[in-house]
């Protein structure tokens, strides 16, 4: 079992250490898809061994439960689209030796630290896996080395660093308390011992860790006030890099908030996280509808788009019966995987239109058929449209808040989404149809993708269509994490 529980961590980890040394060569650059293929499989192994009981390993510092093999496979099936492109991307930007190396030995390193974020037992450990994410992420931001791509690191750096702070001064209370409480001091920081000892908490020191500890992992998940990072980083990040950030590291970082919710649930009843959730979830679908209305960047779009499904994730949570969270965790997949298609897409529209400009994109249907399909089927799924994934994930987390009774939040975050959906449909359309621009009235000639980067995009829509269609054993997974995160 321990050899299980590793296995996650150690694939990309052991990638990263045969890009060190060996660099980016022919024989090494399918590396990290092989590498993201084995942490996918032990995840859908570890989903088998854990469903019904948590397992433990390395001295209990590493515990995988339902809801930690659930955010695996969310790590994996994510990973392994990124990583497929990864070749074929810097190959097209002609990236140098160097450069390649130090992307491939990064880019392992945080895959491998989102999988020890999910997997450690202590929330000490998921403060440090998180923060190695920033300073990894922060080098690959910065990867182009313009002074746009620095400025975005140093941006994505201070504030990310801010809510971490944050996030560990809510950390030394929530100890605090603990000790106090009599926990003992090898426990004082592990999940299942914080729950069972959370009725003895200090309900006002309680309540003051939970808040900087939702606005501080918050700050990572992109939710609103600290959001302001998350559209500079992906506007300048690498594709492949913005496919995984936005795919799957907000959603590593709202796992965290999930986690203190049922700490938090315990100690101080469902009313203060749920107050606070409603309120930065609706605070940044307002902020992601008002800003992508004047947006003309594609990048950044969808990166406020991240931001939009952030909150509405927040909403479910804060909603939190077990429809609910079934429908957020679906979401966390159904998002990231119709995220990475978007943002691996956008990477050859630059390439096409040598720009990030919307205004620069035209006829992209008829220049590049294969991009332009996949580009507009992975809107259409993050707008919410059948058959993909996200469309029964907001289904069930609107029926889940009417029945919940609070519909006026859902009826808010409705009208939002309208907003949001209203601006992308409309700048979406814009980029796809019409004459391209270079050749006016004339379709110009069409643009070949490499098989790999081809598949990637294929992989991505194919399974976020999957689980729209049927959830096959995911229910099972689902239904479990739901009751390790207390829904009933």
């Amino acid at each position: 079992m321990t050899l299980l529980l590793t296995a996650p961590v150690a694939a990309p980890a052991l990638a990263a250490g045969a890009y060190a040394a060996f660099g980016w060569r022919r024989g090494t650059a399918w590396l990290g898809a092989a590498a993201a293929v084995a942490l996918l499989a032990a995840a859908v192994a570890l989903a088998v061994h854990a469903v019904d009981a948590p397992r433990t390993g390395l001295g209990g510092l590493l515990r995988a439960d339902a809801l930690t093999a659930f955010m695996l496979i969310v790590i994996g099936a994510v990973a392994v689209p990124a990583t497929l492109a990864a070749p074929g991307y810097l190959a097209a930007e002609r990236t140098a030796a160097r450069d390649a190396r130090r992307y491939g030995v990064l880019t392992q390193g945080f895959v491998a630290a989102m999988a020890l974020a999910v997997l450690a037992a202590s929330l000490g450990v998921l403060w440090v896996a998180i923060e190695a994410t920033t300073i990894l992420t922060a080098f690959l931001v910065g990867h182009r080395r313009t002074r746009n791509a620095t400025e975005a690191a140093w941006k994505y750096v201070v504030i990310c660093s801010a809510g971490i702070a944050l996030a560990l001064l809510g950390i030394v209370l929530l100890h605090f308390a603990a000790r106090h409480a009599q926990v003992p001091s090898s426990g004082s920081l592990d999940w299942t011992q914080l729950t069972a000892h959370a009725g003895r908490l200090d309900a006002g020191v309680t309540r003051i860790a939970v808040a900087l500890l939702i606005l501080g992992f918050g700050a990572k998940a992109g939710l609103a006030p600290l959001h302001a990072w998350l559209p500079d980083a992906h506007g300048q990040a690498p594709a492949p890099v913005s496919a995984l950030m936005s795919g799957v590291l907000l959603s590593v970082a709202f796992y965290a908030v999930l986690r203190i919710k049922v700490i938090a649930d315990a100690a101080l009843g469902a009313g203060p996280a749920r107050t606070l959730l409603l309120t930065v979830g609706l605070a940044s679908l307002a902020v992601a509808a008002a800003l992508l209305l004047a947006q003309r960047d594609y990048k950044r779009m969808l990166a406020y788009s991240s931001i939009e499904h952030m909150g509405l994730l927040a909403v479910g949570a804060a909603i939190g019966t077990r429809l609910a969270v079934m429908a957020v965790l679906l979401h966390v997949l159904g998002h990231g995987l119709a995220k990475s298609v978007a943002f691996l897409a956008s990477g050859h529209i630059g390439r096409i239109a040598g720009g990030s400009r919307i205004d620069a994109v035209r006829g992209l249907a008829a220049r590049a058929p294969l991009v332009a399909g996949g580009f507009g089927a992975a809107v259409l799924a993050l707008l919410g449209f059948p058959p993909f994934g996200p469309f029964a994930s907001e289904l069930g987390i609107f029926r889940a808040g009417f029945a919940a009774g609070l519909g006026w939040a859902v009826a808010i975050a409705l009208v939002l989404l309208l907003v949001v959906m209203g601006a992308l449909a409309a700048r979406t359309g814009r980029m796809l149809l019409g004459a391209p621009p270079d050749a006016p009235g004339a379709a110009a000639l069409p643009v070949r993708l490499p098989r790999a980067d081809a598949a990637a995009l294929v992989l991505g829509l194919v399974g976020c269509a999957a689980i729209g269609i049927g959830l096959g054993p995911l229910r099972t997974l689902l239904d479990h994490a739901a009751t390790v995160l207390g829904a009933h």
